[in-house]
C-alpha cells in the first residue's frame, strides 16, 4: 500500500540485511494485507471519523517511534522548509482522501474493488511516468498496460460493474506517490508531519462531531473504543516495517513484495462471502497477467542495471 515510498535510494543489501527486509517487507505488506479486517470490526464508525481517528491516534505514537529513532532533528529541518511543508500538506490531503476512500470501500462491501485499485496502481504510476515525465514504455510495459485495460473493460462492460473505487485508489495514492517524491525525507519523518499537519482539522471534526451528537467514540463499548485507539499504532507500524525493509532490500524485490498486500485483500474479499463473479475472475486474471509481466519486465531491467 506504499509503493510511494520506494523512491527512496537503495544500496546493494548484505545478505544478513537482505533476510530481515525481507522479513520486514512482507510483515508490512500482510499488515495492509489485512485492513479488511480492521475495517470491517470497525464498521460501525463512519469511514470520515475513521479517518480522523487513524491521524489523531497516529500523531503520538509517530512521535514515540520518531524520539526512539532520534529523528526529530529531521522533523525540525523538514518544518523549517515552507516548500517542504506545502508539499508535504499536499500529500497529506491526497493520502487522507485515500485512506477514505479505502475505508468506505470496505464498509460497503467493495473489498475486491479496493484489492483491485491496488493491483494496478504501480501500472498507473507507469502511465504517470510517461504522461507527466515523458517516459518511455518498454514493450513488455505496455503490454500489461493494456491487458490491465482489457481487464477493466470486461468488468464494466461484461460484467457492468465500472471499477471507479479502484481506479479512484489507484489515482489518489499515485498523486500522494509523485508528491512524496519531489520530496527529500525519510518515510517516518514525512508520515509523522503529514499526520501533524492533519490532526488539527481531525480535531476539529470530531469536535463538531461530538457537539452534533455524531461521535462514535466510546458510543459502542470498550472493544471498539480500543480499537479505534490502535488506529495509531496499526497506521505506523506496517510503514516503520516498510521503511526498515526499503534500505536493505533491491527495489526488484519490495517491487514484487507490494502484491502481497492486494493477494490478502482480494483473499478477505472471498473469506467475508463477497460477490466474485464471472466477470470479476476474467478482470482479475488479465490485471494479474498484466502484473506478472510487468514485474518480469522490472526484474530484467535490474539486472541489466546491476550488470552494466
Amino acid at each position: 500500500m506504499t509503493s510511494a515510498i520506494m523512491a527512496i535510494s537503495l544500496d546493494t543489501p548484505k545478505t544478513s540485511d537482505g533476510k530481515a527486509g525481507v522479513l520486514a517487507g512482507i510483515t508490512a505488506y500482510s499488515i495492509w494485507g489485512i485492513f479488511p479486517i480492521y475495517f470491517v470490526l470497525t464498521r460501525v464508525v463512519p469511514a470520515t471519523e475513521m479517518v480522523a481517528h487513524r491521524v489523531l491516534w497516529s500523531v503520538p505514537f509517530g512521535l514515540l517511534i520518531i524520539l526512539f529513532r532520534k529523528q526529530l532533528p529531521e522533523v525540525f529541518d523538514a518544518l523549517k522548509k515552507p516548500k517542504t511543508v506545502a508539499l508535504l500538506g499536499l500529500a497529506a490531503i491526497a493520502l487522507a482522501i485515500n485512506w477514505g476512500v479505502y475505508i468506505w470501500a470496505i464498509q460497503q462491501d467493495q473489498i475486491f474493488q479496493g484489492s483491485l485499485g491496488y493491483y494496478i496502481n504501480p501500472l498507473i504510476y507507469v502511465l504517470v511516468g510517461v504522461v507527466f515525465f515523458k517516459e518511455k514504455l518498454s514493450r513488455l510495459q505496455s503490454l500489461s498496460i493494456i491487458l490491465a485495460l482489457i481487464g477493466v473493460m470486461i468488468l464494466t462492460v461484461y460484467g457492468g460493474v465500472f471499477p471507479v473505487i479502484s481506479l479512484f485508489l489507484a489515482a489518489s495514492f499515485t498523486t500522494y506517490g509523485v508528491i512524496r517524491k519531489q520530496v527529500i525525507i525519510k518515510a517516518m519523518p514525512g508520515l509523522f508531519i503529514e499526520t501533524v499537519l492533519m490532526v488539527i482539522p481531525a480535531i476539529m471534526f470530531m469536535t463538531w462531531l461530538s457537539n452534533t451528537g455524531q461521535l462514535q467514540f466510546a458510543e459502542h463499548g470498550t472493544q471498539i473504543s480500543l480499537l479505534l485507539v490502535l488506529a495509531g499504532p496499526i497506521t505506523v507500524l506496517p510503514l516503520l516495517a516498510f521503511a526498515f525493509a526499503a534500505r536493505r532490500m533491491t527495489l526488484s524485490t519490495l517491487g514484487i513484495l507490494q502484491y502481497i498486500g492486494p493477494t490478502l485483500q482480494f483473499g478477505c474479499g472471498l473469506y467475508f462471502g463477497e460477490t466474485f463473479t464471472l466477470a470479476h475472475a476474467l478482470c482479475f486474471g488479465f490485471i494479474w497477467v498484466g502484473i506478472i509481466i510487468y514485474s518480469y519486465d522490472a526484474l530484467q531491467k535490474h539486472r541489466r542495471t546491476k550488470i552494466t
